[in-house]
């Protein structure tokens, strides 16, 4: 008797969304990808191509797809501002949903999606922060559980782009719910990680600039931007933002401690070959952040499928979702305001007195 596979669908079938496609086809062996979705002709024409031919059946109708006979999950890679709608619509097809970050950039929508996941809790229901699937952060993160680094007091994370001169990054800020909550959200979810998830802010700052795309302050937007996050347990966030990187992607990690530091990715490479030549030493770097995180989606996308298959704990509570866009949210908005933003010990926003 053959091995029971969870049959998938794919929503959204742009960069991301093949992606995900792709790695739930070839790559995860106790799922069958039997249906993709877009309303997009080209991505369409793609997927009769690398899809179809393996018995996906295609749809330019999402609900269309999730009322497809013997479906039991969804994988969704579409534009954010439909993640939270789709995701619901397919709990409510008693579907399982692994959804790409964030839920949306409005909070009580992300809330919505938590609340439809508590009246179904036997669906598995993730947000995909793929950090946490990457080997090397894994790593790290067993580390501090033994204690190698004391108590860890300090997190300093980055994410930043390879600069793009064509314009995207400037259309996509006018949805993207600007820098923090798309970009930073990864390193908001690790601090949540290796800090705890009960950690409480006390103050918010930030301050950005725009150095290579001045067009992104039409959306109140930035392309460098530093956030810094202080908790009520004694502890500090920093999150460094970039859209202007000349080399490559450039994700990096420090975690400090008490009795000692570790690093993810301090010295970015795409390989372990240095090139030793007149001009000095050169070592080549990813160019975009899936050639740094390929092999963190695959894990993602074998680890989901072995929750649902197996009813076992998903590897990230899904409210974790909704704290990590509430930081976001807040250091936007003290980027675009120039304020510090004050919480009291149990989260609730307060004004303090300007003397």
């Amino acid at each position: 008797m053959a091995p029971q596979k969870l049959k998938v669908a794919a929503a959204g079938l742009g960069r991301m969304g093949k992606r995900h496609a792709l790695n739930f086809l070839n790559r995860t062996p106790r799922a069958e990808l039997v249906a993709a979705f877009s309303p997009d002709p080209t991505e369409l024409a793609w997927a009769k191509q690398h899809l179809e031919p393996y018995g996906v059946t295609l749809y330019d109708s999402y609900e269309k797809m999730i009322q497809q006979p013997g479906l039991q999950a969804v994988v969704i890679g579409t534009a954010t501002s439909v993640h939270a709608e789709e995701a619901i619509q397919a709990m409510e097809k008693n579907l399982h949903v692994l959804c790409e970050k964030p839920l949306s950039t409005n909070i009580e929508v992300c809330k919505s999606v938590v609340e439809a996941a508590k009246k179904r809790p036997h669906l598995k229901v993730m947000c995909g922060f793929s950090r946490r699937f990457d080997d090397s952060y894994r790593d790290a993160y067993n580390k501090v559980e033994q204690g190698l680094i004391g108590r860890p007091s300090i997190l300093r994370s980055q994410t930043c782009d390879k600069h793009d001169p064509s314009g995207f990054f400037v259309a996509y800020a006018a949805w993207s719910g600007g820098v923090f909550v798309d970009m930073a959200v990864h390193d908001i979810d690790l601090t949540l990680w290796f800090f705890g998830d009960d950690i409480i802010p006390k103050s918010i700052s930030a301050h950005g600039i725009t150095a290579v795309q001045p067009d992104l302050r039409k959306y109140n937007d930035y392309d460098n931007a530093v956030g810094i996050v202080e908790f009520h347990n004694g502890k500090i966030a920093y999150y460094y933002c970039s859209r202007m990187m000349a080399h490559g992607q450039e994700d990096t990690t420090e975690i400090i401690g008490t009795e000692g530091k570790l690093s993810v990715n301090a010295n970015p490479q795409q390989n372990f070959v240095n090139y030793y030549h007149a001009g000095g030493i050169t070592r080549e770097v990813p160019a975009h952040y899936y050639g740094r995180f390929e092999m963190a989606f695959v894990k993602e996308a074998n680890e989901f499928t072995a929750a649902c298959l197996d009813n076992g704990p998903l590897p990230i509570k899904l409210t974790n979702a909704v704290k990590a866009v509430e930081i976001g949210a807040a250091l936007q908005e003290a980027l675009v305001s120039g304020k510090q933003i004050h919480y009291d010990d149990v989260g609730r926003r307060i004004e303090k007195a300007q003397l």
